[in-house]
């Protein structure tokens, strides 16, 4: 292996924008917006990391002798565990009442974004595996009780668990698009029961609404305006307080919009509610969805049925609509793995989640098995082949 060197840094505006994302989002890849370097720096340049969030920058990158990009990994030091989507409180509560510190930690993961992708970016299976060796390594050397890869690729799940790291498998629900035509299509996949009920729940929500799609150019500030108050309702019920800032999405807006798929209802002239999502090369991420007037079935309307026809007319793989949701299964989305993996410098902690792991996996793999036989399609629905995006 060529002559490597690995160092953190505290902001990706020390790294040159087109060197992160050819690492990030390599050429004949489908790409993943939430790997992009303006992703990933709006949310340093907005307040929404740093600061007093509890989510500190400390990326680690390689760099050859000539100091070009070669690996990196967007990483956290944490104070807490808010905002993750993989689930670590009772592995703290446990250490600290046992009389441990789990707090800081390191966070190898897209902040409060549940999507899966690469998080050892590399083009080499070399420099992957020194990224995972160097993680640990990090981790000793900021004083971090462990290391935690959330939502992580199958390819970086193998990496990681050949250097120790435990492996967690949790469950998302995706709709699978296996070459439909139109909506219509899809609906007649379903068995007749399922079918009809969809209808009736779609033509209930969009009563007397409006419904707009809005990308690129369309989006302006009082779409932005109306959607960060329906982020902001919905922050305030789940979290207590919303994780992104007004900035953000302005941000994103300006350098991002070819990427953003921001669906709104609007009723007699005014917003009422609305879903973001972003664009990927094979897939449409659903990410925040709020209201400011409650509607029956509308969460459902404009979070999983707009998303499924947007992905079926843009001729995408999948819609990914978040974590967890079995109530999407009725919709047309089916249970899916995602994968982390865990590593802990004490060797008691490793050992015991591990094991506790490894019971987990089991059990989570027979949950798939059963929840799979309550997707709403037909026996007989076709197995069609898989488009790309553009095709």
């Amino acid at each position: 292996m060529a002559k490597m060197s690995l160092r953190l840094i505290p902001s990706l505006k020390d790294i040159p924008k087109a060197q992160w994302d050819r690492l990030a989002n390599p050429a004949g890849q489908p790409a993943n917006p939430f790997l992009r370097w303006d992703f990933l720096y709006a949310l340093e340049a907005t307040q929404c990391v740093d600061g007093e969030t509890g989510w500190q920058s400390l990326h680690l990158v390689a760099e050859d002798a000539d100091g070009a990009l070669v690996g990196a990994v967007p990483l956290y030091l944490k104070s807490h565990s808010l905002g993750e989507y993989v689930f670590d409180h009772g592995w703290a509560h446990a250490y600290e009442q046992a009389g441990g510190r789990y707090y800081p930690k390191l966070q190898a993961a897209v902040p409060f974004t549940p999507v899966p992708g690469a998080r050892l970016l590399a083009q080499d299976d070399d420099t992957r595996t020194a990224l995972a060796r160097a993680l640990c390594s990090v981790a000793h050397e900021v004083q971090a009780s462990s290391v935690h890869v959330t939502f992580a690729s199958g390819g970086d799940i193998k990496t990681l668990s050949d250097q120790g790291f435990a492996h967690r498998i949790d469950v998302q629900y995706h709709f699978q698009n296996p070459g439909y035509e139109n909506y219509d299509n899809f609906l007649a996949s379903l068995s007749s029961r399922k079918r009809k009920n969809l209808r009736k729940e779609r033509a209930r929500a969009q009563q007397g609404l409006e419904i707009v799609h809005l990308s690129g150019a369309d989006l302006a500030s009082e779409h932005w305006d109306a959607f960060f108050a329906f982020y902001q309702d919905t922050g305030q019920r789940k979290w207590g307080q919303p994780y992104l800032t007004r900035a953000f999405f302005d941000h994103i807006g300006q350098t991002m919009a070819e990427d953003i798929l921001l669906i709104m209802a609007r009723d007699n002239g005014q917003w009422i509610a609305g879903a973001l999502n972003f664009i990927g090369g094979d897939a449409l991420y659903g990410r925040y969805w709020g209201c400011t007037e409650q509607r029956p079935n509308l969460h459902f309307e404009l979070c999983y049925h707009q998303a499924v026809e947007a992905a079926i007319t843009r001729r995408l793989a999948r819609v990914e609509a978040g974590a967890q949701g079995e109530h999407k299964i009725a919709r047309g989305y089916v249970p899916v793995l995602t994968h982390s993996a865990h590593w802990f410098g004490d060797s008691g902690l490793h050992e015991a989640v591990a094991a506790y792991l490894d019971h987990e996996r089991a059990q989570v793999e027979q949950n798939v098995i059963t929840l799979d036989a309550f997707t709403p399609f037909r026996k007989s629905a076709p197995d069609l082949s898989l488009p790309s995006k553009g095709e």
